[in-house]
Order: C-alpha cells, then structure tokens, then sequence
C-alpha cells in the first residue's frame, strides 16, 4: 500500500522554490526539501524522482506565478505584451531559478498556460503552423532572455550593488575605446526594467506585424 500523501504538490513547489531563492540551485536537495517540510529524505521520494523532479517543482511554482489581465484592452500585439508581460515578471522576480526555466521543461498545467495563452494572443494576429511556431519562440525567448541579460553580461550587478555602482564601474573602462557601452551604462541608471522589456518587445511585435 502507498504510503499516504502528507503534502500537496503545491506545498512542495513553493518550499522548493523558497530554497532556490534564498540559497540558489545548489541550496536544493532532497534533504533540505525534507527539512524545509519537516518531514524525512525518503518521504520526499514518494512525490519526487530524483534532481529532476526537485528541479521540476521551481519550474512549475515560478511559471504559476505569471499572470495578466485577463482580456486586455487592443489588439493580439497588446495582448501579447500582456501575457509576455506577465511571464518576464514572474521569472524576473526568481533569478536563480532562470537556469531552470531555460533548460527544463514541465507537463503541469500551471507551466503549460501562460504558453497557450501566448500562442493564442500570436495567433489572433494571423499566424499558425510553422509561422505560429516561429513567433512564439522568437517572443518566449526574449521573455528568458531579457530576464536572464539582468544577470549576465557587462550590465549585470554583482552581489548587493545598486545601478549607480554598475554605472560607476563601466566608466573606469576607457572611453575610446568603449563609448557605446559606457552610453547604455548611463542610461541603464536612468531607466526601468519593465519599461525597456515592454520597448524590446515592441520592436520583435513590430517585426511580427509587417
């Protein structure tokens, strides 16, 4: 007979997620899922197989996290930005599990649904098949992208810097030879994420429209 079931799948994504948040992907193991729970490593067998199903679980509670208005004002392309919108702040709002999102992939309804809703708004504006296809991983991997760009690159932050110290550090580099980056540096200081996630994927929405 199996073991009776102590905890929902809901429970377990939340505290798995918790553990990636506060001590990154390595903080999360079936041990420590099991003492976050207050329960033993082998109980935690009875929900999980293995790494990949810990991994599975973050997934699963970041993507549950996306949401939008429900029927936004405009036409597919706002729509579009609504539900791109809605999955950007979701998976911004947990970095250390963007390596997840990127490379693992989940069956849970939870997971699924901010994808059809995406493909839905892409396919208001015409597109299906092979077109529909390409529209949809053009916008989802600006999505993790964009959102990952935060955490890597010439523009990231270290642990506990603020805007003002990336910008303070990319001008040590020498202007002649780094004017461009040393221009977006400045400008990043001056800026909001949202906003320039919302300006990036207006220029994929203005590709897709012509």
């Amino acid at each position: 007979m199996p073991a009776p079931r102590k905890f929902t799948r809901e429970q377990l994504q939340a505290a798995a997620l918790a553990l990636v948040d506060e001590q990154g992907l390595a903080g999360l193991t079936m041990r420590s899922l099991a003492t976050a729970l207050g329960t033993g490593p082998m109980t935690i067998y009875n929900y999980v197989d293995g790494r990949e199903g810990l991994e599975q679980l973050v997934t699963e509670a970041v993507m549950a996290q996306a949401s939008w208005a429900a029927e936004p004002p405009g036409d597919w392309a706002d729509e579009v930005l609504a539900v791109a919108g809605g999955m950007w702040r979701a998976v911004r709002a947990h970095p250390h599990a963007i390596p997840l999102i990127l490379t693992r992939r989940s069956l849970d309804v939870a997971t699924l649904a901010p994808a059809e809703a995406l493909l839905q708004a892409l396919a208001r504006g015409g597109r299906s098949g092979a077109e529909l296809l390409v529209a949809f991983r053009a916008v989802s991997g600006f999505i993790t992208g964009f959102a990952q760009a935060e955490l890597a690159g010439p523009l990231s932050a270290a642990r506990g810097e603020d805007l003002s110290a990336i910008t303070d550090r990319v001008e040590t580099l020498p202007p002649e030879r780094f004017p461009k980056l040393i221009e977006i540096a400045r400008a990043a200081a001056e800026s909001e994420p949202e906003a320039e996630f919302r300006a990036g994927l207006r220029i994929i929405l203005a590709g897709l429209k012509a």
